[in-house]
């Protein structure tokens, strides 16, 4: 495997003491070069980022194996190497410390990554080798690549335009994290691949002959969507998987000199169209104005044989390998449009990650926003053409021109018009912005403004504001207490925010600041709260520890497990996802001091890691007491008078399974009910789901 690897690397012309050097790394055999070769044959077929990178992961894996040193890097390859060398321990040490949804961590890993693109795209690499071997790890290890592949390294991929690998990376994270789903389109996929095969066969043939005879070179071929992007669209519609239309797209690609691409790629749109209808509304034209992300393309939906939307793409064999590749295929075409876009890319990344009280899944939330939406193009008042998300307003304009033009903003000119800060912008647009020196960040603007730049800004002030805002609260209470002849106690003024409705101590500062507090009214409720006050008793995770296993009655909830030895604690099941005996948990410590449990894949559980993580305590089942549970269930399937009826029959049947609720729509066909049984645990509940969805017109049953 290694002998093979060297064979790579001699593609990058090695020097003779780069030759020895690897080849005496390779004849170790260590298992970590075996990996490196692993990932650099990744790298070598998904995107060629030349000799640096590719040579700088194998040595990686020889510093972290003991094999070499950073110092005898730099000796036998050069700086260049090692800087990379030096770049890949850096991230790397990092990650291991921090885990990338730790917000702090997380945005300081992407910042280092954004320094050196090609290091983002080896780990986009790595994320690829390890997701496709999730069999060397355990369950644990799996399901946490699974998330990162699919929350930040698919985002990633998609912003540098590797579509393949952002599509395996989500296509193998569904696998992971739902497997049930994942087996189904796939089979689903397979069934009907000999009907799609005939129908792609059918479309391309005659097209392929007016191309022919108009002379051109080309490749044709039909492309199946992936997996991940078929399950969104069902999610999206809120439908089934027969009921997505366009499962493959039809890709031409023209073999054309550099000048002639984009009349080329006209001229067989327009044979395209001549022979099927086009939908007008589906005209996607890339040519003119690449994405962000250097993707070039025509993109058009026409109606096909028997009646069906079919979507053509239309692009050059340059296009093609950036569209598969990326920004590493643009260092093969020096001087084409797309290297000032990726600049302009890497600086707003750059920017956006400079500012530490951005929280790193609100920044990664915002990051997709920008990634997926449609993109606009507006002009400056000199003309310089400027991209943006559809849907994004004056304000976000402001913003990305710069962060003080933004908070100063008050309104702007459009097309020589007076507009306010909330006007959406279309391509075309001329934009000028009007500030006041006097003007000042409101959190309301976080409901309009629609870029990640304007929104990490405006929280940033916001929350510099927020926090004057309590100090000053804070010394103005001080003075008035001082004035009064009274101390100042931190405990009593947190009982007093309490008493008068602040949730936070923070929150009181805060409004005392803002002089929506009468201070006239507080002192004798002070003097109160500082006369029979007691001694706090703090609670944290670790004080569940001291809690007597007496303080929980046995026969009303299961027996939990707490923090892998603590049994007999308080707690409650979260209603945000409802866990049930059997599900994978966790405990999360509540301001209160109260457990709460939630599923291990409960939609919160991101959020709340990534601004309470250290609330968090390992939880499992431990035993059963007969409790039941209740759960919601979503059936789809065929609109038919007899099947609420043998639902419901079916459940009534069930000896440890009762029916609480349950709510029927119909449109279109489709039958649509909701379901609140009550069962013991997951195994029963799996067992029902099962038995549902045998019921003839059933298609899906979702918990």
């Amino acid at each position: 495997m290694t002998d093979n690897c060297l064979q790579l690397m001699e593609t990058y012309d090695l020097l003779p003491q780069e030759r020895e050097e690897l080849s005496r790394l390779f004849a170790t055999d260590h298992p970590l070069m075996k990996r490196g070769c692993d990932i650099v044959r990744i790298i070598k077929v998904e995107v060629d980022l030349g000799k640096v990178p590719v040579v700088g992961v194998l040595l990686y894996e020889a510093v972290l194996a003991e094999l070499t040193t950073p110092e005898a890097v730099q000796t036998l390859f050069g700086e260049q190497v090692a800087t990379f060398v030096n770049s890949l321990l850096k991230v790397g040490e990092l990650y291991r410390n921090h885990p990338p949804v730790e917000s702090d961590a997380f945005r300081r890993l992407l910042l280092s990554m954004a320094e050196d693109i090609r290091v983002v795209i080896v780990l986009i690499c790595n994320q690829l080798y390890q997701i496709r071997n999730l069999s060397q790890y355990d369950e644990e290890s799996r399901n946490r690549i699974a998330k990162e592949a699919s929350f930040l390294y698919s985002p990633l991929a998609h912003r540098l335009g590797l579509y393949k690998v952002k599509s395996e990376l989500e296509d193998l994270s569904l696998r992971q994290t739902n497997p049930a789903i994942y087996e189904d389109i796939v089979n689903k996929l397979h069934d009907t691949k000999q009907q799609r095969d005939a129908y792609i066969k059918a479309f391309i043939e005659p097209v392929q002959k007016r191309l022919e005879e108009a002379g051109f070179t080309f490749t044709m071929k039909g492309r199946t969507k992936s997996v991940y992007s078929i399950w969104n669209k069902m999610k999206k519609q809120n439908t089934v998987f027969e009921n997505i239309y366009d499962i493959f797209a039809i890709r031409i690609i023209l073999d054309t000199p550099l000048e002639k691409e984009k009349a080329a790629c006209w001229q067989a749109y327009s044979i395209v169209t001549d022979m099927y209808q086009p939908n007008p509304k589906r005209l996607r034209d890339w040519l003119s104005i690449p994405k962000s992300n250097g993707y070039e393309s025509l993109h058009t939906t026409v109606m096909g044989p028997e009646g069906k939307w079919v979507e053509v793409q239309i692009r050059t064999q340059r296009m093609d390998e950036i569209a598969e590749k990326g920004f590493a295929a643009h260092f093969k075409y020096k001087g084409v449009k797309g290297e000032a876009l990726f600049d302009d890319w890497l600086a707003n990344v750059r920017d956006l990650l400079q500012h530490p009280n951005v929280d790193g899944l609100e920044y990664m939330d915002d990051f997709k926003l920008d990634l997926y939406d449609k993109e606009v193009f507006v002009f400056t008042p000199s003309g310089e053409l400027k991209q943006l998300p559809k849907g994004a307003t004056l304000l976000d304009f402001a913003f990305m021109i710069h962060s003080g033009l933004g908070s100063k903003c008050i309104g702007g000119k459009v097309n020589g018009k007076n507009v306010p800060i909330r006007y959406q912008l279309s391509s075309g647009d001329q934009v000028e912005i009007m500030t006041a020196s006097n003007q000042t960040v409101h959190k309301e603007w976080l409901e309009f403004v629609q870029t990640t730049k304007a929104r990490s800004h405006i929280k940033r002030i916001l929350k510099e504001q927020e926090s004057a805002n309590v100090e000053l609260g804070k010394e103005l209470f001080k003075r008035r207490l001082k004035n009064w002849k009274l101390e100042y106690d931190e405990r009593v003024a947190a009982k007093l925010a309490k008493k008068i409705g602040c949730a936070t101590i923070q929150i009181f500062y805060q409004r005392l600041a803002e002089d929506s507090i009468d201070f006239s009214k507080i002192k004798d409720l002070y003097v109160e709260c500082s006369t029979d006050a007691k001694p706090d008793e703090v609670r944290t995770a670790d004080g569940f520890e001291h809690i007597s296993s007496s303080s929980t009655d046995p026969n009303k909830e299961d027996v939990l497990v707490i923090d892998d030895h603590l049994q007999g604690i308080l707690y409650t099941l979260s209603k945000c996802c409802n866990p049930i005996y059997g599900d994978d948990i966790f405990g999360f410590v509540s301001v209160r001091g109260t457990i709460k449990i939630h599923k291990k894949d409960c939609p919160n559980a991101p959020q709340m890691l990534s601004r309470f993580g250290y609330r968090f305590i390992k939880a499992r089942w431990a035993g059963k007491s007969g409790t039941q549970y209740n759960c919601t269930l979503h059936v789809t399937g065929t609109d038919d008078i007899g099947i609420v009826t043998n639902i419901s029959s079916l459940i009534q049947k069930e000896t440890n399974v009762s029916l609480r609720a349950m709510s029927v729509d119909s449109s279109d066909g489709l039958f649509r009910g909701t379901l609140t049984v009550t069962v013991s645990d997951t195994h029963v509940l799996e067992d029902v789901i099962k038995k549902i969805k045998a019921i003839r017109g059933v298609k899906s049953v979702e918990r």
